[in-house]
């Protein structure tokens, strides 16, 4: 393995590191309710900052509303480089279920919760993440949410829109609607569904980001990757990580971690070039 340069992608109309920060661990035990040390949680976000990320991937239903609260007491002012991307389309109740909220009125409101909540005039990117699938992309129609959020943009609350948990059948609807600028759907190295969607979104110039990069692993899986990071002495979640930027220009990674160490370990994957053999191997475990 040897270094290479930083890389960075267009993410709507903004060129962002292809690392950033997922905001989704300071939340607290299943992604709600608060963190156990809010100020370790800060020193996160701080950490992410100074070490040059400009991409951070929330949404208000983390928690609810504790990521977002805590990134714009901690972060705000924003610097003018800094791109945050959220989602809507799902709530929580108060026992911590996940359920949709695709009604125009609950689509609003999120909006204007995620401004309020992250303290913004205007949304950078806000994903529609369909609900359709809780764990994964089932088809359905996405027209009446999506047109909701496109007239939010028209109104000037939302710059850019993305999607989550979708389709390609789903995605070529959405073009239909509005510009989509970015699509963030669970892949990883052994989690291969979308091999032919991030070839197409790319042709396209479309931002594809990964959620999950150590998802679905079997305990198999999981020792191979073990021993073969062992091997060249990094760990497992960066041999993921840099396995998949070389798959894909268009990949933006948005790995998470509520520990400053781990936050600099999961940067440091940008440094690794993984050779013809190592991706060999890595692709063995699919």
């Amino acid at each position: 393995m040897q270094t290479k340069r930083d890389h960075s992608f267009k993410l709507g109309d903004r060129q962002v590191k292809r690392i950033g920060y997922g905001a989704m661990q300071l939340a607290g035990p299943g992604v709600f309710g608060p963190p156990k040390n809010i100020d370790a949680a800060r020193e996160v976000l701080r950490a992410a900052l100074a070490a040059g990320v400009n991409h951070i991937d929330t949404s208000d239903f983390y928690g609810p509303h504790v990521t977002n609260q805590l990134i714009r007491d901690t972060l705000s002012p924003y610097p003018d480089d800094l791109v945050i991307v959220t989602k809507i389309g799902a709530r929580r109740d108060d026992k911590a279920n996940w359920l949709p909220a695709f009604s125009a009125q609950e689509l609003r409101q999120a909006v204007e919760d995620n401004l309020t909540n992250l303290g913004l005039q205007q949304l950078d990117v806000v994903n529609l993440r369909l609900m359709f699938g809780t764990h994964q992309p089932e088809e359905g129609s996405l027209e009446a949410p999506l047109s909701v959020l496109a007239e939010l943009q028209q109104q000037g609350l939302v710059r850019h829109i993305g999607l989550s948990n979708v389709t390609m059948t789903q995605i070529e609807e959405a073009q239909k609607i509005c510009k989509i600028v970015c699509v963030q759907n669970h892949y990883n190295l052994v989690h291969r569904h979308d091999d032919d969607m991030i070839d197409a979104l790319a042709a396209e110039g479309i931002a594809y980001v990964p959620f999950f990069p150590l998802g679905g692993f079997t305990p198999i899986q999981s020792s191979k990757l073990n021993d073969l990071a062992a091997r060249h002495h990094v760990t497992p979640m960066q041999l993921a990580l840099a396995f998949l930027l070389q798959r894909s220009d268009n990949i933006l990674l948005i790995p998470g971690t509520s520990s400053v160490t781990h936050l600099g370990e999961n940067l440091a994957a940008g440094e690794l070039t993984l050779s013809a053999d190592v991706i060999e191997e890595l692709n063995s475990l699919a």
